[in-house]
């Protein structure tokens, strides 16, 4: 799971407002020493004790545990979301609000002119707008639940403010000393749904990319770039559709590409592009290794005769983690009150998403479907084309308030398949001007629309509490119908002993095409015609092999009767899973929680064991001099594990990184550069088969053919590895380069260093890699630092949720220097985990706080 707070990347416009405190570093001092300690403490919530909390019918008892976790245990279901609204509040309010304003593109309220752009293409979309209208259709118990929830986080601002409720208020107020949280509405929970959604879309940067890439590349070449899924190498999720979950599928013949876009729709799409970059990311930066691992085993295989199932899911490296840990618990379970469930849970949002409750088990990972499409509009004033009229553009005012400068006012457009995504800015009007006039058409022809489910108005927000309330394999099923986007795999397992699989979300029904290049939208040739049905979505319940697998592999074969993507992970985490688990079973062992655990771990490196022979074969090793032959017999006798403390591990990877940029990056288009990960993996272990195909020949490098390719990466990573890590290979290790930064995602990327030192934490060595089952992936477009990670792991035990273990990326405190802000990334780094108490009993003995929340007087 699959878009966490926003990380801004160093030099994004929303940062460049934090240089007006350049001027006051003096004040900043103070802010980190002396007074300044009061200043940093004092956001530290009560958790001890007793708070009088208006609203309340009855005192709730907030145990919290060494880590800060909360475990909230309360007479009815309306108290209980109250609480819950109080200690996200407590814990994580900065983070929410910072939350609401992007999913609203409401920044510039905070932070002034810099991020207008940001702000108009967020209303472009029109998140809120969606979500208001989502809350509007909540059914009345959930509605009720979100309004509780909303009580609560309003109970706690009404007596914390400024520096009081977190540090990042007295940093802005430096800035912004007008800005003051207003109440939190049920609105901004749900947005938070269409963060998440944003973060998770599926193949949108695929199919830009397959559009730019043929402005340069020939169709065949852009085939042999995106790859079909390799269905005879990797397993898929489910047999249906000719799908095997072991490697026994038939071959698939590789999908044509066709024609490059218009001129006008190229510049177009480099528009797009450049927006995507710059808009906020709430689970951290998009990529190919956001994804997840998730793998369940019947209790016919454990130790103890119940099912056992695990969860990692791969998102964006950000401090604090997107994840928050708490338990929800009725005292007395009823239909009234039905919650008995703990684990992750998002901060500004009610419910847990991804844990247990007392019977069901579940975790998450994304299923990746095609659920957003672009369609070149032809646009002429007001209005477009669409199968020979011309029909009225959809238009709509918003007005972005800016902090300390004048509100901006923008004109939003639609066609009937969504809003015009370009021409945002007037860079981007000059820029369609320009080519409008070279190509002889109307100034604001080839525009693009988005077409995108979570668009439209949908149930998730419902679907959340049937899925903590959910009993039994039905009531799963019956919360994952209402689970429209984002669409994610659902693993599943109960205390009966059954373990299943379904795959929910809204998923388009195409008229023509699939969805992987944009298509022309003035005719309905291309449009959707409906959604996939859910009883026809792929579902598995108590698999005749006792386990399921799913790392954002292909879910079906493809022989599926409904396309849901060309555009699945290619299953290299899936492959190696299912191995694993595979030699355990053959073996006869019984596979317990320690053993989920390893797996969680595991970083074999498949690339590396297909590209790393080659070099040290006999053909290729005996020709090679100097440094490179000495970088090469570091490989001779690895294990292909990007192990941290690998010497082995680092010298090939940063060959693989001189072999994306000299092979292909000098041939691609510069907003298209290779940035490793699965699809690069097929890509080149494709071509590997292929010494003589032309991607390994560079005239201007002197190159011809795949040996002379590698030998030249080899001598080019030598001279990497030495400046990096010194010429003494004895000393090198893999965690040397690859570490990991957590970032604050509004202030730690601002240039300023004092700053910065407040809110982030690191670096953190660490193994692992990208496409790896251990995937801390690193992007090789730019070095070797961590992008992704393995945001939280859980291993759950059925036969006894107090054996359960957990461990989330930083810590439950969003307060930095709190003692929880980063207590649980040590453990994190080094593959271990923490105790997770569930029955009340455990809890109270785990407990080392108790905090009362009593009605007010």
């Amino acid at each position: 799971m699959g878009d966490d707070l926003p990380r801004l990347r160093r030099g994004h416009p929303i940062l460049r407002v934090i240089g007006v405190i350049l001027a006051i570093v003096g004040a900043l001092a103070i802010i980190v020493a002396g007074v300044g300690i009061w200043t940093v403490t004092r956001s530290f919530p009560q958790t001890s004790g007793t708070i009088d909390v208006p609203g309340l019918t009855a005192p709730v008892t907030v145990y919290r545990d060494d880590a800060g976790v909360p475990q909230i245990v309360a007479g009815t279901a309306d108290d209980l979301f109250k609480a819950q609204g109080f200690v996200h509040a407590q814990d994580r309010f900065w983070e929410m609000d910072f939350r609401r304003h992007v999913t609203a593109g409401r920044l510039s309220e905070m932070f002034g002119t810099s991020t207008v752009a940001t702000d108009t293409f967020i209303r472009t979309l029109g998140w809120r707008t969606v979500a208001e209208q989502e809350v509007k259709a909540l059914d009345p118990t959930s509605l009720r639940y979100y309004k509780d929830y909303a009580d609560g986080v309003n109970a706690y601002l009404k007596d914390h403010s400024g520096a009081a409720l977190s540090l990042e208020y007295a940093v802005l107020g430096l800035q912004n000393p007008g800005y003051s949280p207003e109440p939190w509405t049920p609105a901004d929970s749900v947005s938070w749904l269409k963060a998440m959604a944003w973060d998770l879309r599926s193949n949108l940067d695929d199919e830009i990319d397959r559009a730019l890439l043929l402005t340069k590349l020939t169709p065949d070449q852009v085939a042999q770039l995106h790859p079909t899924y390799p269905y005879t190498q990797h397993p898929t999720i489910t047999a249906l559709g000719g799908g095997a979950t072991s490697r026994t599928a038939p071959a698939v013949t590789p999908a044509s590409t066709t024609t490059p876009p218009a001129p006008g729709v190229v510049d177009a799409l480099q528009d797009l592009q450049a927006n995507l970059a710059g808009v906020p990311t709430l689970i951290g930066p998009a990529g190919t290794d956001i994804g997840s691992n998730s793998w369940v085993v019947s209790g016919a295989h454990t130790a103890s005769g119940k099912p056992l199932l695990a969860n990692d899911p791969h998102l964006g490296a950000v401090e604090p983690s997107v994840w928050y840990q708490v338990g929800l618990h009725c005292r007395t379970v009823s239909k009234a009150c039905p919650f008995d469930v703990a684990g992750f849970s998002f901060s500004g949002l009610p419910g847990i998403i991804i844990g247990h409750n007392d019977r069901v088990a579940w975790g998450f990972t994304n299923l990746g479907p095609d659920v957003a499409d672009l369609y070149e509009e032809k646009v002429t004033g007001n209005t477009y084309q669409y199968d020979g009229k011309q029909l009225p553009l959809a238009t709509r005012l918003e007005t972005v308030k800016v902090a300390g400068g004048k509100p901006v006012t923008i004109i939003v457009r639609s066609t009937r398949h969504g809003p015009l995504v370009t021409g945002l800015t007037p860079a981007y009007s000059a820029i369609a001007k320009d080519q409008a006039q070279r190509m002889g058409v109307p100034a604001t022809q080839y525009q693009l629309s988005l077409q995108w489910t979570a668009l439209q108005p949908g149930h998730t927000a419902s679907a959340i509490f049937a899925l903590d309330a959910a009993t039994g394999w039905a009531g799963f099923r019956a919360a994952a119908a209402k689970f429209d986007v984002p669409s994610q795999n659902l693993l599943y397992a109960d205390v009966d002993g059954n373990i299943g699989y379904q795959a929910p979300g809204r998923i388009p029904i195409r008229a023509t095409g699939d969805g992987t290049l944009p298509v022309p939208g003035w005719t309905s040739r291309y449009g959707w015609t409906g959604y996939i049905p859910f009883d026809q979505l792929p579902s598995v319940l108590n698999p005749p092999s006792g386990f399921i697998v799913t790392a954002n592999n292909a879910a079906v074969g493809q022989d599926y009767p409904a396309m849901i993507t060309r555009d699945w992970d290619y299953g290299y985490r899936a492959n190696e899973i299912t191995d694993r688990l595979g030699k355990l079973l053959t073996s006869g062992k019984k596979l317990t929680a320690a053993d989920f655990a390893d797996i969680q771990a595991d970083t074999y490196d498949a690339n590396a064991a297909q590209l790393a022979p080659i070099l040290t074969s006999d053909e290729l090793h005996p020709s090679l001099t100097g440094g490179a032959a000495t970088g090469v017999a570091l490989l001779a006798h690895w294990n292909y594990h990007d192990d941290a403390d690998s010497a082995a591990a680092a010298y090939y990877n940063i060959f693989w990184r001189n072999l994306l940029v000299d092979a292909f990056g000098r041939k691609l288009p510069a907003t298209a550069p290779p940035i490793g990960g699965d699809r690069w993996f097929q890509v080149v272990s494709n071509l590997a088969t292929q010494p003589d195909s032309p991607w390994w020949t560079d005239k201007k490098l002197g190159i011809a053919g795949r040996d002379e390719m590698f030998a030249h990466a080899a001598d080019q990573a030598w001279d990497e590895a030495v400046d990096l890590m010194g010429n003494d290979p004895s000393t090198w290790r893999w965690d040397r380069i690859h570490t990991l930064e957590l970032t604050n995602a509004s202030f730690g990327t601002s240039g300023v260093a004092p700053i910065e030192w407040l809110f982030n934490r690191g670096p953190y060595p660490v193994g692992g890699s990208s496409s790896v089952v251990d995937a801390v992936g690193w992007d090789a477009s730019v070095g070797y630092q961590v992008d992704w990670v393995p945001s939280m792991r859980q291993v759950l035990d059925l036969s006894d949720f107090d054996t359960s273990t957990w461990v989330n990326l930083t810590g439950e405190s969003g307060h930095a220097f709190h003692p929880n802000y980063v207590d649980q990334t040590t453990l994190w780094q080094h593959q271990k985990t923490r105790p997770w108490p569930f029955t009340l009993p455990a809890v109270r003995k785990a407990a080392t706080q108790t905090l009362t929340l009593k009605p007010s007087s």
